[in-house]
């Protein structure tokens, strides 16, 4: 198994006084999750407030931590970056191995700067392998012993949804769609171009995010925001921020939701077949706030960013403000706690036995803007039987950060396979995890 590339544990100087002037929390994270988190006042700073744990990787024989009653064990290592996952209908599955494109606008002057230095520390600077792979577990012992590069030469490629014979790839700039063949291990056919999507030379939330509809008539495509709080012009805002509808057959697209500020999960409740997503929140405010969320998306809803947070409360970084949009301003159903960076999204279908059988499974890749660091597991929200959240969070997997504060792993995108396991990618483990009740 290739071990993962060495990355300098020196700090800049600069860093060190970044990580000296923190601002640290006042509440635990878990104020900040549920339907009514805690939302002290903001508390904006000079200088960001800095926690970065470092990309190290898995001690040979490392594991997470399962939660009592599960198990995990590697379904696949060796990877490069894996970020998101799609389960086939004949149990195999693809694995987006993928970074971030160039994007030579973003992050410039000394805040950018400082930002490009934190991402590189937190595993994310290595070069996008941009490629799809197939893993394959033909024997059913849990453990893929198959791979096969399925599709290469993609742009930062992220979500993926299967619609009858099409694969939908979101690479950073399109929806691409490729003929699918069940059992096949590698697409060769050039891809089609259904529709474009928002990216350009500051494409700072680069990760598009796609999947269908229970009808497989529409696609639902998350985009990003271009900034943290509109600090690039909301010209640069067009189109993002928001979760498009998509017509694959005519390509034609619109906003279905707007005033998410980093949409990237995407998945719809099993009973309801209502359309949720996992959204990362502000920063820059204070380690107790935003919390990042999950919530229902309404057609034609506006969610805030960047002029409010949690429906009415006003950021007042954002100039001109917009009193008209705020009032507007819909608050979002569930907190996942401040700055835990919460990815994945995948509803729960009976995979793992109770409490972990009705609800979502969301991935938290953890913070960098907080003090101290959040996130770095996978927890489950539990559903009643109305379609909502009905009740605390519970974690499913942790141990992803070590005794020192380094990091072994960060989940990202998680899926529940065919066989009742969960599914999770660790892209600075390079690694697929399998969450399992123990047999």
């Amino acid at each position: 198994m290739p071990a993962p590339r060495a990355r300098s544990l020196v700090l800049p100087p600069l860093l060190l006084l970044l990580a000296a002037c923190g601002d640290r929390a006042t509440l635990p994270v878990e104020a900040g999750m549920g339907p009514a988190p805690a939302l002290p006042p903001p508390r904006p700073g000079l200088l960001p407030t800095l926690k970065v744990a470092p990309a190290k990787g898995w001690p040979e024989g490392g594991l997470p931590e399962a939660a009592p009653g599960l198990e995990v064990a590697a379904f696949a290592d060796g990877l490069d970056h894996p970020r998101w996952l799609l389960v086939l209908p004949n149990g195999d599955v693809l694995v987006a191995e993928t970074n971030a494109p160039p994007k030579p606008e973003d992050r410039k002057g000394v805040r950018g700067w400082v930002m490009g230095l934190v991402m590189g520390r937190a595993g994310a600077g290595v070069p996008s392998a941009n490629r799809i792979t197939l893993l394959r577990d033909a024997d059913g012992d849990g453990v893929a012993e198959q791979r096969s590069t399925f599709l290469e030469g993609l742009n930062s490629p992220f979500g993926m949804a299967l619609v009858g014979d099409s694969l939908y790839v979101a690479d950073t700039d399109a929806v691409l769609r490729f003929p699918y063949k069940e059992g096949e291990t590698a697409i060769k056919a050039p891809g089609e171009k259904v529709a474009g999507l928002p990216a350009g030379p500051i494409n700072h939330h680069w990760t598009k995010n796609v999947v269908a509809s229970p009808d497989g008539e529409r696609l639902y495509v998350s985009v990003g925001s271009n900034s943290n709080v509109g600090e690039n012009g909301m010209a640069a805002e067009e189109g993002r921020a928001a979760v498009w509808e998509v017509d694959p057959k005519t390509g034609g697209h619109r906003v279905f939701a707007s005033g998410l500020r980093n949409p990237v999960g995407l998945d719809f409740e099993p009973k309801t077949e209502t359309l949720w997503t996992a959204v990362n929140e502000r920063d820059e405010i204070g380690s107790d706030l935003v919390p990042d969320y999950m919530t229902s998306v309404r057609d034609g809803g506006f969610y805030g960013w960047p002029y409010s947070y949690y429906g009415g409360h006003v950021d007042g970084r954002v100039k001109p403000p917009r009193p008209d949009l705020v009032a507007r301003a819909i608050k979002p159903d569930y907190a996942l706690g401040a700055h835990t960076a919460s990815l994945g999204l995948a509803f729960s279908d009976g995979a793992l036995p109770p409490p972990f059988d009705r609800g979502a499974f969301v991935g938290q890749h953890g913070s960098w803007n907080r003090i101290p660091q959040s996130g770095y597991k996978v927890i489950f929200v539990p559903f009643g039987p109305d379609g909502m959240p009905s009740g605390p969070a519970r974690d499913v997997l942790g141990g992803f950060l070590d005794a020192d504060g380094n990091a072994q792993g960060r989940p990202v995108g998680v899926a529940t396979d065919k066989k009742g396991g969960l599914l999770v990618a660790d892209d600075v483990g390079n690694r697929i995890w399998r969450v399992t009740a123990p047999r």
